[in-house]
């Protein structure tokens, strides 16, 4: 295979961050599609990517045989019957989060992978691929500072978008510590509980915020995650507190939101993505890990309301995604 033809599947902030990305900075691989019902939208993110066309629906672009691969960076409401049109296609896929908005829905998309019998399926949890991240990993897996005890999160947004809703608190924001925590500390998270202090008084109605989010994982790890979104800026920072050190890792600055905290990560993702397409062995977060981070996101959104832990209740990971 020469260039990978990618159609990007929406595009909103995320999506034409992506078509720049591809036409820009990865390597292997450019925008053959641009699939956007809104027009305005459509034809902004053709103007950056020459030579790929525009068209309003995916199954479209999948009639004209001209994708190797899906990205879909679609409303999360959209992503089941997006990434199942490409499963049926036998398209690889990197979705960005969430895989799909309930555990349902995902697992649906398990099933429709496994049944294929091959992975197709990679969801943007961009985290795994920041360069600080991997290296805690990777500190943490070979034991060189003694065993994982702790982990401390902060995690701030700069402001909310007209809509927010206070679920979106887990949903939106805490989903990626919710897979982020358990991939660094190699172990799941059994149950998810929310602590409140003192409101936010620039807080819309109905958004009680900031909140104190507690993760207890299997091997007995304690995680706390800051979770504010009315702070002055996007911040991410973690703390492991190991038993014979403490590593820091986060502290880049402030930026305004994502785009700018994780654009290396982005880039190291969506290269490792066209590179495992090509060499037909897709590594990334799996649709299991989707699949997981709705279950815990579930919990999460309980926890908002609940009085004590809430338990994180999940089946055996099949063999397929060993």
């Amino acid at each position: 295979m020469s260039e990978l033809r990618v159609g990007v599947v929406g595009t909103g902030t995320m999506g034409s961050d992506h078509v720049r990305r591809l036409t820009r900075t990865t390597t292997g691989a450019r925008v053959s599609v641009v699939v956007e019902p809104d027009r305005e939208r459509r034809t902004a993110a053709l103007a950056v990517a020459p030579g790929a066309v525009g068209m309003a629906g995916l199954d479209e672009a999948l009639a004209a045989g001209v994708l190797d691969a899906v990205l879909i960076a679609a409303p999360g409401p959209q992503h089941e019957s997006t990434v199942a049109a490409c499963v049926r296609a036998g398209l690889p896929t990197l979705c960005e989060k969430p895989l799909t908005p309930d555990p349902e829905s995902a697992w649906r998309l398990v099933e429709a992978e496994r049944a294929g019998g091959r992975r197709l399926i990679q969801v943007g949890f961009m985290r795994r691929y920041d360069v600080e991240y991997a290296a805690l990993r990777a500190r943490i897996t070979e034991g060189r500072s003694g065993e994982l005890l702790m982990i401390h999160a902060v995690h701030r947004n700069a402001g909310t978008p007209v809509g927010y809703a206070e679920s979106m608190l887990i949903t939106d924001s805490v989903v990626h510590e919710l897979d982020a925590v358990p991939w660094l500390a190699g172990s799941p998270i059994t149950s998810i509980e929310v602590r409140r202090g003192r409101p936010n008084p620039r807080a819309a109605a109905g958004l009680r915020e900031p909140i104190l989010v507690l993760l207890r994982l299997a091997d007995g790890t304690l995680a706390d995650v800051e979770m504010n979104v009315l702070a002055a800026s996007y911040q991410v920072i973690t703390e492991a507190v190991l038993a014979g050190d403490v590593v820091r890792i986060g502290d880049v600055g402030h930026h305004a939101d994502y785009t700018t905290r994780f654009a290396e990560a982005y880039d190291r993702e969506v290269q490792a993505w066209v590179d495992s397409v090509a060499a037909q062995a897709i590594s990334g977060p799996s649709a299991w890990d989707g699949y997981v981070a709705a279950v815990c996101c579930r919990a999460g959104v309980q926890a908002l309301t609940a009085e004590g832990p809430v338990v994180v209740d999940l089946p055996p990971r099949p063999t397929f995604y060993a």
